[in-house]
């Protein structure tokens, strides 16, 4: 070709990526090869091929400051889109889906704050271009806190508990990202509620009690979403994976003085206890628990649970129950009581030989049930995992999702 025929070519794309552009979006126009063929000697071959015009493609985000918490959307200025890839410098790549009409693709997910993103889009032609942007860094970030170590065996009642750093005012989008998935298809539904703390915080729980042996994968896909007003964006995802063990469930029966222990369904021990003194703040809470960590031995301090200075002491194989202080544990300074009479300040006290035994034999996320006279009523939703206490229908009903129901 003649440098006169390639300066009309450079006018013509110039004058297309003017004609494509649009305010606030970036614009390609990637440069094409396309063969010609010239005349021959008498000037009787055929006629130079038209050339393809150039592909050029729209990003809603564009420069090096864009607010993220938002889709990414790529539209092809003419013609069908084949394929879009939105890869981050980490090679992480946001899934999206194209558009029935193939004008469009959008992103499945939200953009990530504080990232350089790279756009690659391929026509049906064959043609591609690509465009880059970088979010800025979220002015606030949320985090979360999982109740459930990665790789870890729990018992039957054991939900799945996040409490987030800051407040969730989108609480049905910040649910959608988060997925449960078990090895048997477990039915359950996530919940909301303000945790002990009082920070916000979103449980999982099946249906029933988990059965044992169930493999559960906990996808928390939050990074780029918003938290809603005073919670910031969140800045990563988040992963845990965990096994049901051994389906062991406890009794602790007020009247009797004894807790009865069963696994799978059978009773393999009943040990005398004393629990809560009936009639005011030392009793006992009843109702459905989860043993929520094997702490060992720990100071108990009675005025760090408003009951004045009742007690500050050394406990061995302390086992908590409520995050107000109710524990199952070794009480030997109370064995006169053991199956007699409740004389504690609330917790379930044993001699030190079943307490030891006991404490080797539970696993964290083993149901407790205390029943009887006497006690103070079931704990508050958030002051442990109390979820136990509601009705399959109430417990749904807290999902901030249409249907209540989630995945399993």
């Amino acid at each position: 070709m003649s440098n006169t025929r390639r300066t009309r070519r450079t006018a013509l794309s110039r004058r297309r990526f003017r004609h494509a552009a649009v305010a606030g979006t970036a614009l390609l126009a990637a440069a094409l090869t396309a063969c010609g063929g010239g005349a021959d000697a008498a000037g009787g071959g055929k006629a130079a091929l038209k050339p393809k015009p150039d592909m050029a493609i729209s990003v809603n985000l564009t420069g090096d400051q864009v607010k993220a918490g938002g889709p990414v959307t790529v539209t092809l200025a003419e013609g069908r889109l084949a394929l879009v890839k939105v890869t981050d410098a980490k090679n992480g790549e946001l899934p999206g889906k194209i558009s029935d009409d193939g004008r469009t693709w959008t992103s499945e997910r939200n953009a990530s704050p504080g990232t350089d993103y790279q756009a690659v889009a391929q026509n049906t032609d064959s043609q591609s271009a690509t465009t880059r942007f970088r979010t800025s860094a979220a002015d606030k970030v949320n985090k979360v806190s999982i109740n459930v170590p990665k790789g870890s065996t729990v018992g039957v009642a054991m939900p799945v508990s996040l409490v987030f750093d800051n407040p969730v005012a989108n609480r049905a989008e910040v649910e959608k990202a988060l997925r449960v998935t078990t090895s048997n298809g477990t039915e359950g539904s996530w919940g909301w509620f303000k945790d002990y703390s009082g920070n916000d915080r979103v449980d999982w729980r099946p249906r029933e009690y988990w059965k044992s042996g169930t493999d559960v994968k906990v996808e928390m896909n939050l990074n780029g979403v918003d938290s809603g007003r005073g919670g910031g964006l969140f800045a990563r995802d988040y992963t845990t994976e965990f096994t049901i063990g051994k389906d062991r469930r406890m009794e602790v029966d007020l009247d009797a003085k004894r807790m009865t222990v069963s696994e799978d369904g059978a009773v393999v021990e009943t040990i005398p206890v004393s629990a809560g003194t009936p009639g005011g703040q030392k009793a006992s809470w009843s109702g459905k628990m989860a043993l929520m960590s094997k702490e060992g031995t720990i100071r108990m301090d009675s005025q760090t649970v408003g009951l004045g200075d009742s007690y500050d002491k050394m406990v061995d194989f302390s086992m908590r129950l409520t995050w107000s202080g109710m524990y199952a544990h070794a009480a030997p300074w109370n064995a006169g009581n053991f199956g007699r009479a409740n004389t504690s300040s609330g917790c379930v006290g044993m001699s030190d030989s079943d307490a030891r035994d006991f404490y080797a034999r539970v696993q964290v996320g083993d149901p407790f049930e205390v029943v009887g006279s006497g006690s103070k009523g079931n704990p508050e939703l958030g002051n442990g995992y109390g979820e136990w206490n509601l009705s399959w229908d109430a417990w749904k009903a807290k999902s901030a999702v249409a249907g209540g129901a989630g995945n399993g």
